[in-house]
């Protein structure tokens, strides 16, 4: 008689290692990420960020759970960053929406024919992507912008099962920072890519093609600086480099 698979409740740390692997589907993959519990403290901070509200937000309902990614189940790209932020998607529910990085981000799909409109302000506001799924590594706020390696660790079943539920269709990925990079690599080798040696090494612009271990195609991985509010203001990462990689993102994966 076969055994079935214990599952782990949303708050034990185990919760996505057990569950991740066997959702089916994109959409049931995203109703599991909103409800995890296995760190306790993102937990703590995403539901302390909803209680103690910035002033410009104090009429919001905050969404403060994981955030799921956003887009196509059939998407041929995806951009994967670092976190939610604790005012932006941890309060309106929907990754890289209603902060900073958001507005830059989905300014530059926008205006290289990503997205249907150029601002992202909450669910519901009628904000379509064309080809392109947005994710990250961990799914919930962390304090500072600066989740543990061990947060990170835990939340990498979700996006491990995320890529493989794409693979039939993805064709490119776009890390936005160090931290994405570091953190797609062992997820897309466990996916069945093949990396080469030495491990490529991130920076903006970087572009390397990972082979196919069995049937299927190969990918290309493409890095590029993270729209943060620092790197924007500062130049680090101006508005044409940003639109710049997705358009060489999009190309990779067959979208232009």
């Amino acid at each position: 008689m076969p055994v079935t698979p214990r599952r782990a409740a949303p708050d034990d740390p185990g919760h996505p290692a057990r569950t991740a692997p066997v959702l089916a589907s994109v959409d049931a993959l995203d109703r599991a990420v909103a409800g995890c519990r296995a760190c306790p403290r993102l937990v703590a901070w995403r539901e302390e960020a909803a209680r103690v509200r910035r002033a410009a937000f104090a009429d919001w309902e905050y969404w403060a759970r994981p955030v799921p990614g956003f887009g196509p189940p059939d998407a041929a790209l995806a951009i994967v960053g670092l976190a939610p932020a604790a005012h932006g998607g941890n309060r309106t529910g929907r990754i890289f929406t209603g902060d900073p990085s958001g507005d830059a981000l989905y300014a530059a799909l926008y205006e290289t024919g990503l997205a249907s409109q150029p601002t992202a302000t909450h669910r519901g506001d009628g904000l379509e992507l064309y080809g392109v799924r947005i994710t990250v590594p961990v799914h919930c706020a962390p304090p500072g912008n600066r989740p543990t390696t061990a947060e990170r660790d835990t939340c990498r079943p979700w996006l491990a099962r995320e890529l493989r539920l794409l693979r039939p269709t993805l064709r490119a990925v776009v890390a936005l920072g160090a931290f994405a990079w570091q953190a797609l690599l062992p997820v897309l080798a466990g996916t069945g890519w093949q990396l080469p040696r030495p491990r490529p090494v991130f920076g903006h612009g970087a572009e390397v093609f990972l082979g196919a271990e069995a049937e299927g195609r190969g990918l290309w991985l493409l890095g590029g600086y993270h729209p943060s509010r620092r790197n924007m203001f500062t130049g680090t990462l101006t508005p044409e480099m940003l639109r710049e990689v997705l358009r060489r993102g999009a190309g990779a994966a067959g979208l232009r």
